[in-house]
């Protein structure tokens, strides 16, 4: 199977912050920024997997800015790794203050997503090749990240997690 580049699966999605859209502080709400986050994630790794995804697990989503009612969002995924029948997906949030010029980056997140055949059964995907120097990075780290992502959801025994024991014990052990 021939690996795909995160420009084959890159999307862009933006979104206005409507009144519907916020909390009574006139902040976006946060799940509904998830949403909007899972959409995009979702996009991105369709376009990998050229195949029907559903979401697995979301990592830590840190909101580092407010939101406010009229802002655009911009949410930027692409895919990180693949692995064999799921994807990682990273997600960069920015929101803009259109009249005042601002744009700042509010969320990042992971999110991945398994593939699915017509029955609903998982199939294998296309392998990732990272082409950057800041794919690489993202590329390596993923595994670290998906092991974390096993441990917690207890499907993986931390003894296991040989990646993550490196980083504290080195590569020896």
């Amino acid at each position: 199977m021939k690996g795909k580049s995160s420009k084959e699966s890159f999307t862009i999605m933006n979104e206005l912050v409507l009144p519907n859209d916020t909390n009574t502080l006139n902040n976006l709400m946060g799940g509904r920024l998830l949403h909007w986050m899972d959409i995009a994630a979702a996009i991105s790794a369709q376009k990998h997997c050229n195949r029907i995804v559903v979401t697995a697990s979301v990592d830590n989503v840190s909101f580092q800015h407010p939101i406010k009612l009229g802002d655009v969002i911009t949410i930027e995924a692409k895919v990180s790794r693949a692995f064999t029948t799921s994807v990682e997906v990273r997600l960069d949030v920015y929101a803009q203050n259109i009249p005042s010029g601002t744009k700042v980056k509010s969320n990042e997140a992971y999110y991945t997503f398994v593939a699915l055949d017509q029955n609903g059964r998982t199939i294998p995907v296309p392998p990732f090749e990272a082409e950057t120097p800041e794919e690489v990075e993202l590329f390596e780290g993923a595994l670290r990240r998906r092991q974390l992502r096993l441990i917690l959801g207890g499907k993986m025994k931390p003894n296991d997690a040989t990646e993550l024991k490196a980083l504290f014990f080195g590569a020896e052990k």
